[in-house]
């Protein structure tokens, strides 16, 4: 397994985490496909979603895999009125990451991140590692320190 900038990152700031490696599909790149083929629960494994602000600008939303981003919500919590899902041709310009391997943690520039207040209920949650396959498995409290994170209510009910 090759580290990722995501791992390097993730030990210089000395946050403890375990990689999952996970065969790709590339018909299902969906966080409940990859939550299956890792034996977690969907919810344990979140999902990064970059959205745009009608005023703000970039954005990102981490939320469990099986769920789905209420856009109200999402831009309520970043300060703003209205925001959209960013185009997936604009998503390795504004972030360095394909679709399918966005991570949270070493975009190009941190963006403001919002973490879904289910985070808490788990003592560790999955995010991607920065690539097709490969997740960490960390603490949301660590994740929430590092990002800058607030958790959230960002699901659609």
């Amino acid at each position: 397994m090759n580290k990722t900038n995501v791992m390097r990152i993730l030990e210089s700031e000395d946050i403890p985490y375990t990689p999952h490696e996970y065969p790709v599909d590339e018909n299902d790149l969906s966080g409940v496909h990859t939550a299956a083929a890792l034996g977690l629960p969907a919810e344990q494994l979140f999902k990064t979603l970059v959205l745009r602000g009608e005023r703000t600008g970039l954005f990102v939303c981490c939320v469990p895999s099986n769920g789905e981003v209420d856009l109200k919500k999402a831009a309520k919590a970043a300060g703003d009125k209205a925001a959209v899902m960013l185009h997936m041709k604009e998503l390795l310009p504004a972030t360095g990451y394909i679709r399918g391997g966005c991570s949270p943690i070493g975009m190009k520039k941190k963006l403001p991140t919002f973490l879904d207040e289910t985070s808490i209920l788990w003592e560790t949650i999955c995010v991607s590692a920065g690539t097709r396959g490969l997740m960490v498995e960390c603490s949301p409290n660590d994740l929430v320190r590092y990002l800058g994170a607030p958790q959230v209510d960002l699901l659609k009910e």
